[in-house]
């Protein structure tokens, strides 16, 4: 019967040569992309958005909230779909001054 510490030996030998497997493939993908660039004459600035930064967006701060029921509490911020607590209702009621 094999025991944990085996399967954690071959477990972390398959690691290893998976890790080297993909730094051969890496090697070799880098190769064919520089032939391919070489023989068409690209440079990295031709190959346009591909090395474009990626923006980072900014968290949004959140929206105050704009309508509130004073008999259940519930609140909404006038965005989006409105509640059903303010179906058929005048908004302006509600509206927190």
């Amino acid at each position: 019967m094999t025991t944990y510490q085996e399967y954690k030996a071959k477990i972390a030998e398959l690691e290893n040569l998976a890790e080297n497997a993909r730094k051969n493939e890496i090697t070799e993908a880098k190769e064919k992309i520089a032939a391919i660039m070489r023989d068409y004459g690209l440079t990295i600035a031709d190959l346009g958005t591909v090395t474009a930064k990626v923006k980072t967006s900014k968290p949004r701060a959140p929206v105050p909230t704009k309508y509130r029921d004073d008999a259940s509490g519930q609140t909404w911020t006038g965005r989006g779909r409105a509640p059903k607590w303010l179906e058929g209702k005048n908004k302006d009621d509600y509206l927190i001054k």
